[in-house]
């Protein structure tokens, strides 16, 4: 399919597709779109950055501008469900300029603001709902709205939505819909819960499968430097001073080493914001507008952001600790390499997290090549072959770098204490590092996103 026109689309929409420079369908619009504007169930597994929310939102703005009808008080005509604010925003945003010029009214609810105000929006009715759902049952208790005139459901990252425990808010919701409706059940992969959800959802679905689940996109250049944990901050200064003016998103795995991490690079001279659990929806709505717009150059987040953001000009993610589930490294790196572009993703492992890297690498069906620092002693080798150079694929020939992270004989990249980096070697960005001499401990126990 070479443009939008032969889909089925309304004449407005396609119009406004030509203005956000939208020509081409991706194989998820052009195969899903037909089947929801002939009005069938769909189940989509596809990877973020595929063009799902199009391909859902783009016939449902269609179907209710053919309804030619505005919405009655406090009701919802099509109801869009993510897990995250940050998904939730973007969802809305693109909504909003494909239905630019018609009289369809898109509006987001989510935690973090006022639900005073959410439900004073509500009470004139809505076309488009999108909303997480621990914030839709707050407001449907308050009996704020009802779902009863609902006719459309959309169920966005739905496998991520059941790993964060919104498994009985969905059940919840689902009750509270009427059976005669349309369904579109959006996920990256598909786990044996989302199956049985899936068939109590679905009314025989078109299933659309884009790409083979928990791959990462092609033109995203992998690479893991293995690294002692007190060593990183230090490390992943130095790859962030290697790249000045280009936008970095950094993964932590907690909310509270998250913000200490972005206080200490901020210490160190860099443009740094963060999002995470603890942040206001202000917050972080203010941090992720200015890394859009190159006034932070920098971003550390937890989980919240691996889905949802929808960047481009991201050049390089950094895993500066590995996720717990290996499912999530897909997400977090396939946050660069959007809109055709290529990007880099950097895993920092250190020798307490090697289970999680050997998961990662069973889930994405190879292995990660090694551009920095030396697997530790008895480390088993994986089945795929490692690429670069040296006995664990370093390459060799890089620069060494002294306790204040820089190299030898040059000015310091960053400002701070002394950091324990001086076994760490950017490879290239290359080297072949001495390996860490003593473990670290991970934490007892690990905060939720």
């Amino acid at each position: 399919m070479e443009n939008f026109d032969g889909l089925g689309l309304s004449s407005l929409v396609t119009s406004n597709l030509a203005g956000l420079g939208l020509h081409k369908p991706t194989p998820i619009q052009a195969e899903g779109i037909p089947a929801l504007i002939a009005g069938r169930d769909l189940l989509g597994l596809a990877q973020t950055g595929t063009g799902k929310t199009a391909a859902f939102g783009l016939p449902i703005i269609t179907r209710l501008i053919e309804q030619n009808r505005r919405p009655n008080p406090k009701t919802v005509r099509a109801l869009i469900l993510a897990p995250t604010r940050e998904l939730a925003t973007q969802i809305a945003d693109n909504l909003t300029a494909y239905a630019q010029g018609s009289p369809i009214r898109v509006f987001r609810v989510v935690g973090g603001a006022s639900i005073f105000v959410q439900s004073e929006r509500l009470a004139r009715g809505v076309d488009v709902l999108i909303a997480t759902p621990g914030r839709l049952l707050d407001l449907l208790e308050r009996r704020a709205l009802s779902l009863a005139e609902t006719r459309f459901l959309v169920l966005d990252e739905a496998d991520q939505m059941l790993d964060i425990g919104f498994i009985h808010a969905l059940r919840r919701i689902a009750g509270l819909l009427p059976e005669q409706r349309q369904t579109m059940l959006f996920s990256a992969t598909m786990p044996k819960l989302m199956e049985e959800l899936a068939d109590s959802y679905l009314r025989n679905p078109v299933r659309v499968q884009v790409a083979p689940p928990g791959q990462p996109v092609e033109k995203i250049d992998q690479g893991v430097h293995f690294v002692n944990q007190g060593e990183k901050a230090a490390l992943l200064a130095e790859y962030l001073a290697k790249h000045p003016g280009e936008l970095a998103l950094v993964f932590g795995r907690t909310k509270h080493g998250s913000e200490k991490l972005s206080k200490l690079l901020t210490n160190w001279g860099f443009s740094v914001g963060s999002i995470h659990g603890n942040k206001s929806q202000g917050q972080r709505e203010r941090a992720l507008a200015s890394f859009r717009s190159g006034e932070v150059q920098v971003l550390v987040a937890t989980d919240v952001a691996a889905r949802g953001l929808d960047i481009p000009e991201v050049r390089h993610v950094y895993n500066y600790e590995l996720p717990n589930v290996p499912e999530n490294y897909v997400h977090r790196i396939g946050r660069t390499a959007r809109a055709g572009r290529s990007g880099r993703a950097v895993a920092f492992c250190a020798p307490g997290e090697l289970a999680e890297l050997r998961g990662i690498e069973k889930t994405i069906k190879k292995a990660i090549p090694v551009i920095g620092g030396d697997a530790p002693v008895g480390m088993p080798e994986p089945s795929a072959g490692r690429s670069g150079g040296g006995r664990n694929g370093g390459g060799g020939g890089g620069k060494s770098y002294g306790r204040g992270g820089a190299p030898k004989g040059g000015k310091p990249a960053f400002k701070g204490p002394k950091p324990a980096a001086k076994h760490a070697k950017v490879a290239s960005e290359g080297g072949n590092a001495r390996p860490a001499r003593r473990p670290s401990r991970r934490p007892k126990s690990e905060q939720a996103a």
